[in-house]
């Protein structure tokens, strides 16, 4: 499978996991009939059944369980899965329906947007490909070049047109590498760095004070948090050295236009939107958003989804929402006998909840029990799935029509089926119409074909949203594969303000902020593990499960042929002073572990972490590397404090030689 070179963003190029995608279309191991467990829960056993005994025994097993204890005792769970429009929204109505419990909360994205809107009232930033017109950019706690690699050539372009490219992460990626300045401060002190350079930009007068007294409320107060970072406590608490911050400070200060460029990597802390929202100051004080190709940039999901309408309305029978299950803690509610109806049945689809789900070791001890019913949809026996009472089998992304909204440009993409779908194996849309056909349902809004939900996506959209589409239409789409929704190509939203705040403008102190106990400016509080944590003289190390490998960068390709060959086995990075205090040597085998749980991994030791911090990649998992857990069976579960997200980066281990 090739990319189309003619796509404005890609221009061609395709990730290096879907390159091969075709072998995974086409691979023996795929499920393509419906199958039914037949030996313990995670033995992977299982017969070829009938989609009509399938169904079948589904709707006699959540009609029962619907009579006992009502329809709430079933929990749906699903995420990104093929990353398309009917994939992520066929299940809704449903669902609904049903009246099974609601998931709620998100993995990644949720915490971020918050942060954003928090400054800006809006989630959105600028467009990401402009900062190839920017003097400097800042890639702060996104590893660019590995997972968002088609907007790398853009940060080429602004290099060669003469741009410093800064890398700011608390590991030292190939970003980093490939950058023209890396800085490594501790992980989650990135808030008290920031709060260092509004000190050392007000002290040195390089405040845009014309831009800040026009488009933004609070400076002053914003001043005074400000005022007690002076670079001697900000290096203290960062680990980096005074005159680094002082350079980066005046650097930011002195070279307009200034673009910063994050994604979701740092959301994944208590303090997470903070982040954000601290982020999204920086511009405004140095007045980037005046200048072409300065601002900030992250996911503009928020712009390609927010132009589209829904597949189908949504609506409960009896007009009351019923409860909501964080995604996040999926291992605490299916362990928790008191739910007032407790968990008795889950379907799965899109998703692979062992390996991508916090604390799966919670996870695991819930898909054990003998009394939950589990349904998964799915194209391999994943590790969910292994535990599952019956597997139906799901067609990959060449195999439906669909809808694509971009995360990384301004364009939707039409994905035309490329075959029919192999085996028995059936798109999310098929099946929720045949779950709403084994269930009894006769709503007709529950059968509607493909065809019509697709329409659906452009004549439910409001307004306002309608106009932002420029004429874009489901023929058109159709017609020409691949068009930009109507942002102008040199986009600055708030080049004059305009932001989406009550008060019209940025708001370095925020009213809302206060009331919702989050303090009228951004303050920096340290990372600590959640609750449940034990002291840190037990668990010393900052544990940080990066995504580091082309073909490991979610669950979803975790069965491609030869997966992890040339990147070697699972292993933990250690600092040399970690390592040598603990007597390891590189390519020792070691035991992580906390409270949680241990993982046996191989040591590399080197110079990708500093002292204090280990990291363990994501993305192996026991369908792939035998039965010895993922990097989530030790981290943290523990919901943000802004909601919404998850803080698994504030994890803590030890590491000891066997």
């Amino acid at each position: 499978m090739r990319g189309n070179p003619d796509h404005p963003f890609s221009k061609g190029e395709l990730c290096p996991k879907v390159n091969r995608f075709l072998e995974r279309v086409y691979s023996p191991e795929r499920v393509l009939q419906p199958l039914r467990r037949t030996g313990p829960k995670g033995s992977g056993q299982f017969r070829r059944v009938s989609w009509a005994e399938a169904l079948g025994e589904i709707g006699d097993r959540w009609n029962a369980i619907i009579a006992a204890t009502g329809a709430e005792a079933i929990a749906p769970f699903s995420s990104a899965g093929n990353q398309s429009s009917l994939a992520l929204q066929a299940h809704q109505r449903f669902v609904a329906r049903l009246g099974a419990s609601r998931q709620v909360d998100s993995v990644c994205g949720a915490t971020a947007g918050a942060g954003f809107d928090a400054t800006y009232g809006s989630g959105r930033g600028a467009d990401p490909v402009e900062l190839r017109h920017a003097k400097c950019v800042v890639l702060w706690g996104t590893n660019t070049r590995l997972t968002n690699r088609h907007l790398w050539p853009f940060v080429e372009e602004a290099r060669t047109n003469g741009a410093t490219i800064i890398c700011i992460d608390p590991l030292k990626t190939v970003t980093a590498e490939s950058s023209d300045w890396f800085i490594q401060p501790r992980p989650g002190t990135d808030v008290a760095l920031m709060l260092g350079i509004v000190h050392l930009l007000i002290r040195d007068g390089n405040i845009d004070r014309e831009y800040v007294d026009s488009f933004s409320v609070g400076f002053n107060e914003l001043a005074t948090e400000a005022a007690g970072w002076n670079p001697q406590r900000t290096s203290e608490v960062c680990g980096l050295g005074v005159e680094e911050i002082e350079r980066l400070a005046m650097t930011l200060g002195t070279t307009p236009p200034v673009h910063f460029r994050t994604l979701i990597g740092a959301e994944h802390r208590e303090q997470g939107a903070t982040f954000f929202r601290m982020l999204a100051i920086l511009p405004v004080l140095l007045g980037s958003w005046r200048h072409r190709g300065g601002g900030a940039s992250r996911s503009v999901g928020v712009f390609t989804e927010s132009v589209l309408g829904a597949v189908a309305p949504v609506t409960w029978p009896d007009g009351n929402r019923p409860r909501s299950l964080s995604m996040n803690q999926i291992g605490r509610w299916l362990n928790d006998s008191t739910l007032t109806p407790p968990v008795k049945s889950l379907l799965v689809w899109n998703a692979n909840p062992l390996v991508t789900i916090p604390n799966a070791g919670a996870t695991r001890r819930g898909l054990e029990r003998d009394d939950l019913f589990v349904v998964v949809h799915e194209q391999f026996v994943t590790d969910t799935a292994r535990y599952a009472d019956l597997i139906l089998p799901a067609t990959t992304q060449i195999e439906a029509t669909d809808v694509v909204a971009s995360w990384g440009s301004m364009h939707l993409n039409w994905n035309e089926a490329a075959i029919a779908p192999l085996g028995e194996s059936v798109s999310n849309a098929e099946l929720f119409r045949r779950l709403s056909q084994a269930m009894g349902f006769v709503d007709p809004d529950l059968f509607l074909s493909d065809d019509e939900l697709l329409a659906n996506l452009f004549t439910s959209a409001g307004t306002d949203d309608a106009e932002s589409l420029g004429g874009v239409s489901l023929d058109s789409l159709r017609n020409a594969g691949v068009l930009r929704i109507n942002v102008p190509e040199d986009y600055r939203p708030y080049v004059n303000g305009g932001f989406a705040t009550t008060s019209g403008k940025a708001e370095l102190a925020s009213d809302l902020m206060e009331r919702f106990g989050h303090g009228r400016v951004p303050s920096y509080t340290p990372a600590r593990e959640g609750p449940a944590g034990d002291p840190p003289e037990t668990h010393p190390l900052v544990l940080m499960t990066p995504k580091v490998h082309t073909r490991f960068l979610n669950s979803s390709y975790a069965h491609l042929p030869n997966h992890g060959g040339r990147e070697g086995g699972p292993y933990i990075d250690l600092s040399a002073h970690d390592a040598s205090i603990r007597g390891i040597s590189d390519g020792d085998t070691v035991a992580v572990f906390n409270s949680r749980a241990t993982l046996k991994l191989v040591a590399r030791i080197g110079n990708t972490v500093r002292a204090g911090v280990v990291a363990v990649p994501f993305g192996w998992n026991g369908a792939a590397h035998g039965d010895g857990g993922t990097a989530n069976v030790l981290t943290n579960d523990t919901i943000t404090n802004w909601g919404g997200g998850v803080a698994f980066s504030d994890t803590m281990v030890e590491v000891r030689k066997l």
